[in-house]
């Protein structure tokens, strides 16, 4: 009887075990106990997770000896990793160490940097020493014929080593996300990159295509056509999603500016980096060492202020900025130094819009103000000068004399200066109440649709080397990379998102490290506790199984 009893229990036991395991691998859920909900993965992110039917292998070379802030790099990504495995067994993931064959980190770091991934060099201090490390903080994911490079650490100027590590966990989902959602979604949206009015040409702004290239399609437009057909002209342009205007030099005219408002009217977005003054930094390198800035006249005031914003042909000279390089010696006695030059403001923001949450400072050249005006626009002021700015007027005469001048800081009173601004809602057209340049539907109020106006037109600029575009935002000569590329990109994303990716960078996550200065200080004395206290502790309890054994036995 007893037996049949043991036997029934043990078949009950292996049922509901066997139903637990049926249920567990249809049904699942996890649990995030972490106060910022890290590894909760957003809507948007499950959504494309979820339509991954291939198997995705992401390989991370996050894999080898690494100062602890790195290591925590590495572990939070692991944890992403098998969140995202979690929700969908197609996506695998491997971590590699480069130099596990004992190759020459220089010669590895080498062909990373042919591929596009470029590694990290790192001053390790321990033991009161400091040394050099190269780490190599990139992932490469896989799926069917497609290869898509993804950097798992973000540079950050001046940023400590863990704030850097913060700043790349708060990322690691949206890159991560990023990185599948241009392997698994085919290109479907147009942007037009418009020529025809002296825009910059193709070497200048090819890095910055070449990003965009991977999420949308792209094609040269010009409205060179509008004095002949401006109706079949303005029905081309309509064809297209978005359109980029990349530092115009040359005035438009009526019909141009008619095709670009009754665009956006219909629901296209622009992007437009316009500037009211001419100078370059390239002036400034002759004889005299010295040029006269100008005003710019682009014909577009009249454009701009009906949608509620005036770019001013003012010049930005702000204290918080980025350095000018200048060539001292000859041949290969050259060197290249940096100087301070307070027309190239380093423009970052507080704000947590998407566009610019977290992202590095945005180097800028000869930038204009922006007045905002009252409209019934939503306006987003996404980057400005530093509190310590002050404009200045054209003509005006800029020379290098003034480096290595003081300035005077009771002048720079002017505050912060709008420099990128985003508008949404429905607009007003130019040609409201006036006469229309031709005959077309005209439309009075747009649709909701969203602009982005950038002050300056060398933000989209990648500078060249033996005439091979650089990355954009890096500077050759300080090795210092600066946020353009990602603002950009993150400004093309918004503009034309719909899957809510670009939200994902919101996300806020709060990471929390050891104080070197007082592990330093407290080592020794760390050190002996953990080897001191176990042993007591050990001892301890030796003594008392002793004692409580010895009584158990004379009883």
């Amino acid at each position: 009887m007893i037996r049949n009893k043991n036997i029934t229990g043990l078949l009950i036991f292996v049922v509901v075990i066997i139903l637990i395991n049926i249920l567990a691998a249809k049904y699942f859920t996890r649990l995030d106990l972490t106060e910022d909900k890290r590894y909760s993965l957003s809507s948007a992110a499950k959504d494309i997770v979820d339509d991954v039917e291939s198997p995705v292998i992401i390989d991370v070379f996050l894999e080898g000896s690494f100062p602890s802030e790195f290591r925590r790099l590495k572990e939070e990504t692991k944890q992403m990793l098998e969140e995202f495995a979690a929700y969908n067994t197609n996506i695998n993931f491997n971590f590699i160490d480069p130099l596990a064959e004992g190759d020459d980190a220089n010669a590895v770091a080498e062909e990373f940097y042919k591929l596009g991934m470029t590694p990290a060099r790192l001053n390790v201090q321990e033991n009161g020493k400091n040394s050099e490390t190269i780490i190599f903080p990139w992932a490469i994911a896989n799926f069917e014929d497609k290869t898509v490079k993804i950097p798992l650490l973000k540079n950050q100027i001046g940023a400590s080593d863990e704030e850097r590590v913060s700043s790349s966990v708060q990322q690691l989902e949206y890159v991560l996300t990023d990185g599948l959602n241009k392997l698994i979604y085919p290109r479907t949206k147009k942007i037009a990159v418009m020529r025809g009015n002296g825009e910059l040409p193709d070497a200048r702004i090819a890095d910055f295509i070449k990003a965009i290239q991977e999420y949308y399609f792209l094609a040269p437009f010009t409205l060179d056509s509008v004095a002949n057909n401006p109706q079949k002209t303005l029905e081309d342009l309509k064809s297209y999603d978005l359109v980029i205007e990349a530092k115009p030099v040359i005035p438009y005219s009526e019909k141009e500016k008619y095709v670009l408002d009754q665009y956006l009217m219909n629901g296209g977005k622009l992007l437009w980096m316009a500037e009211m003054t001419n100078m370059e930094n390239d002036s400034l390198f002759n004889e005299r060492g010295a040029a006269l800035a100008l005003p710019r006249d682009l014909n577009l005031g009249d454009y701009f202020f009906s949608y509620g914003l005036r770019i001013n042909s003012e010049l930005v000279n702000d204290l918080y900025s980025a350095p000018i390089i200048l060539a001292s010696g000859s041949g290969n006695e050259t060197r290249f130094n940096p100087y301070p030059w307070y027309y190239s403001p380093l423009t970052s923001s507080m704000s947590t819009h998407p566009i610019v949450n977290n992202i590095e400072a945005v180097k800028f050249n000869y930038a204009n103000p922006i007045d905002l005006l009252k409209n019934d626009l939503q306006k987003t002021v996404l980057l400005s000068s530093s509190p310590k700015t002050k404009l200045e007027g054209t003509p005006l005469q800029i020379g290098l004399d003034i480096i290595g001048s003081k300035p005077q800081m009771e002048s720079y009173t002017a505050g912060e200066q709008p420099l990128a601004v985003l508008l949404e809602g429905s607009f007003k057209s130019v040609y409201s109440n006036r006469v229309k340049p031709f005959e077309t539907t005209h439309l009075d109020n747009s649709l909701n649709t969203k602009m982005v106006v950038i002050s300056d037109g060398d933000v989209v600029k990648n500078e060249l080397q033996q005439g091979k575009p650089l990355e954009l935002g890096f500077e050759r000569y300080t090795g210092m990379t600066y946020g353009n590329k990602e603002f950009l990109l993150n400004t093309v994303n918004y503009l034309l998102d719909d899957s809510g990716l670009v939200d994902i960078r919101t996300k806020e996550i709060s990471l929390a490290f050891l104080n070197r200065e007082k592990v330093a200080a407290e080592r020794e004395m760390w050190q002996m506790v953990t080897i001191i206290v176990p042993l007591i502790l050990l001892a301890l309890f030796g003594l008392a199984f002793h004692y409580f054994r010895k009584r158990s036995y004379i009883r």
